[in-house]
């Protein structure tokens, strides 16, 4: 799969799932990643779970960066490739990476120095500030070595060769599952850190990945070429890289600010409501990073086939994603009606957050189905290189609606703090709606 011209060839659906599969694997197993780390830092203490959600937000903000950007430069790539044009491919590689070094020279630095007053604003507990500090402190070191990784693995999805990330990710997500016990607890020869275990091992699983990348492409080169003299920062060719990753980078750290903003209001009720919503989002993963998989498998062949003119098979493409989006929905609607109880307690053996946590299960699951549509639109618009219109659908899913929902259902209703959780499938029954209407307005005029 070096030559990527199969993706204008190969029938839809194998090429789908060829493209696909590969990601969904490596998204689950980041998905358990999530679940086993969170679960070894609820061992410490629930204050120390409660420090890891509130780090969440800024962590996820600096991966939105990364992975957003990393999408602008995936979109290009696949959209050069499919229109025959090699050195503008080689251009958007090469320039991609250098951008993405710098910027995460930016926000390692920034991220490090506002984390005490960032986490001073949701709690005045001393234990939960220090636990995050801790963490972070450790876990944003790595911030250079992560960025880089993920602009590879964009970059080698944009040619097809998903197994190539699939391979890195589960390297990573597995050398951290491993190392979490150890480091955390001290098991062995190795020494116990905590929760600062807890940040190495994250940080050498992304080293780990990016080990990876590294080694693949010696061994068998990129057909894109990553070089100083590729590298030609013309104000076009950048504009088309932002053009795409800033809209893909804000669709993906609006979920940050959405947690920030719910955690300062259900702040006002109790800490329970908090640790709540940070084992959702933590849960949510299992539902959500698959969807991602399937999503990270469409951009680049509809981006491959729009830059081919082939509008046929991008429509084709995009219902096959579709479909198997509303799936993974529908399974992760029927877990949480069923065993919410169960799964809030994998991290928590407090019967009350048990108790309220299934109620938010049982709630927020009435808008998984339909948040399918929201989701492979906003990545369709994404590979058609539309970054704004998928920008639209992401605001209205975690700004526009839902905080204001979740403020007034929750302070002046008498559901209190459960109306947040009502919030979330309202939201996502109206950006399903528009979702679709943005998407369908796009395809009429390409």
């Amino acid at each position: 799969m070096n030559n990527p011209g199969f993706m204008g060839t190969k029938p839809v659906l194998p090429l789908v799932f060829s493209m696909s599969i590969p990601m969904v694997i490596s998204m689950l197993v980041n998905s358990l990643y999530n679940i086993v780390d969170s679960f070894y830092v609820a061992a410490i203490s629930e204050e120390a779970m409660t420090a890891l959600s509130l780090v969440f937000p800024v962590q996820n903000l600096i991966h939105s960066a990364a992975v957003g950007f990393g999408v602008g430069v995936n979109a290009a790539i696949a959209y050069y490739s499919g229109a025959g044009e090699k050195e503008n491919a080689d251009n958007a590689a090469s320039s991609g990476m250098l951008l993405s070094i710098i910027h995460s020279i930016v926000l390692t630095l920034i991220s490090i120095l506002i984390m005490p007053s960032f986490l001073a604003m949701f709690t005045a507990s001393p234990v939960i500030i220090d636990y995050g500090v801790r963490y972070a402190y450790v876990a944003f070191a790595f911030t250079p070595i992560n960025l880089a990784a993920i602009t590879f693995e964009k970059i080698f999805q944009a040619e097809g060769r998903m197994k190539v990330s699939m391979v890195a990710l589960m390297t990573g997500c597995v050398t951290n599952i491993i190392l979490d016990p150890l480091l955390i607890f001290g098991i062995g020869f190795f020494p116990e850190m905590g929760i600062e275990g807890a940040a190495l091992a994250t940080g050498i699983g992304q080293s780990a990945a990016f080990v990876i990348y590294l080694f693949v492409a010696v061994k068998r080169p990129l057909q894109v070429k990553i070089k100083p003299g590729c590298i030609r920062l013309r104000s076009d060719a950048v504009r088309k890289l932002y053009a795409v990753g800033v809209p893909a980078t804000l669709n993906i750290a609006l979920p940050s600010i959405l947690v920030s903003a719910l955690n300062a209001i259900l702040s006002m009720y109790s800490g329970v409501y908090i640790l709540i919503l940070g084992i959702y989002y933590k849960l949510q993963t299992f539902l959500y990073l698959p969807a991602s998989g399937f999503v990270q498998g469409m951009r680049p062949i509809i981006g491959y086939n729009y830059g081919a003119g082939e509008m046929k098979r991008v429509k084709e493409i995009y219902s096959a994603v579709l479909v198997m989006c509303v799936l993974i929905m529908l399974l992760g609607t029927l877990l949480s009606l069923l065993i919410p109880s169960a799964l809030i307690s994998l991290f928590t053996s407090n019967p009350e957050t048990i108790m309220k946590g299934a109620t938010a299960l049982r709630v927020i699951s009435m808008g998984f189905v339909i948040s399918s549509f929201s989701v492979a639109a906003s990545g369709a618009l994404e590979g058609l290189g539309k970054g704004i219109p998928s920008l639209v659908i992401s605001l209205l899913r975690y700004i526009i609606l839902i905080i204001p929902l979740s403020y007034v259902l929750s302070r002046f209703s008498s559901l209190g703090a459960e109306g947040v959780w009502h919030s979330f499938w309202i939201s996502e029954t109206v950006a399903a709606i528009v979702s679709v209407l943005l998407l369908h307005a796009a395809l009429r005029k390409s």
